[in-house]
């Protein structure tokens, strides 16, 4: 409870202690004027009879009150999970959007590895056949100019 409506509360405590107190003065006919005509009635019970009419016009109002902020605040929390669901889907599909991406370049990149790879190979192919030529070119060269050698001396053996 708010303390206006424990304040509230604790006035009309004191009101209802006083009218009880004070009952056979309340209760008393006074003459009373109500404009065109005038008519005998307890004066104290008829400010009574308003004080809790007015009384249980705020008490109504106060629960009118409190039961329109329950509902808006009820009606704001339903608000918020739902912007919150959202926000969440909306994380949740750039999540996937970003493995997407991710699983779309690392394909990209294997692939370029692989290019790169068979392009390392096909070089070292060519260079191991351009080594392998320049080798044997050698040694033919190298068998050449030991037959030349060895020919002479087959020459003089055999004269």
């Amino acid at each position: 409870m708010s303390g206006r409506t424990l304040f509230a509360l604790l006035v009309l405590l004191l009101l209802a202690l006083f009218a009880w107190l004070n009952w056979g003065e309340i209760t008393r006919p006074t003459p009373l004027s109500l404009g065109l005509t005038r008519v005998e009635a307890p004066l104290g019970l008829l400010l009574v009879i308003a004080l809790g009419v007015v009384s249980l016009l705020y008490l109504i109002f106060t629960i009118g009150l409190e039961t329109a902020a329950l509902l808006e605040v009820k009606r704001y929390a339903r608000e918020l999970l739902h912007y919150k669901k959202l926000a969440e889907d909306a994380e949740q599909s750039r999540y996937t959007e970003l493995r997407r991406y991710l699983e779309a370049e690392l394909a990209r990149l294997a692939e370029a590895e692989r290019e790169e790879i068979r392009a390392l190979e096909a070089r070292v192919e060519e260079l191991l056949e351009k080594h392998g030529n320049t080798l044997a070119a050698y040694i033919g060269e190298l068998e050449d100019q030991i037959l030349r050698l060895m020919k002479p001396e087959k020459g003089e053996g055999a004269g």
